[in-house]
């Protein structure tokens, strides 16, 4: 059983010890070319019990719906088959919120992003206004 650790700074040791204990040295991935600088290590949990866990603890109340090819509804049929999830619908949420959350530094960045131009429109209205009167 691993020990408790405390910090960012020892949940990011821990990912370095599994990392190197596969055979994974982070420090040489700097020589592997051009793409190495657009790598990122993305940590996902062991299993989805605590990810559906949370799911089912917020309101699913807004519908969305979704286009997807054969092969993805056949992962969703297969997920709901296991008894794993109960339907294609919480097996899509479920997996919508995971690559969200893998996202999230790039989806914090778009949103930036537009809060930006939200302001910029915001100061054009006003300029208009009082060009118009």
């Amino acid at each position: 059983m691993a020990k408790k650790r405390e910090g960012p700074g020892d949940l990011w040791t821990v990912i370095r010890e599994q990392l190197d204990a596969c055979g994974v040295d982070l420090d040489s991935l700097s020589s592997c070319g051009p793409d190495a600088a657009a790598m990122k290590v993305v940590c996902v949990p062991e299993d989805l019990r605590s990810c559906l866990d949370e799911l089912g603890q917020s309101a699913r109340d807004q519908v969305l719906m979704v286009r997807v090819d054969r092969e993805t509804l056949e992962e969703l049929d297969a997920w709901v088959e296991t008894d794993a999830v109960r339907s294609r619908s919480e097996a899509a949420a479920l997996f919508i919120r995971e690559g969200l959350e893998v996202r999230s530094s790039e989806l914090g960045e778009l949103k930036e992003a537009l809060d930006d131009v939200a302001k910029a429109k915001d100061r054009l209205r006003d300029a208009a206004s009082k060009v118009l009167g």
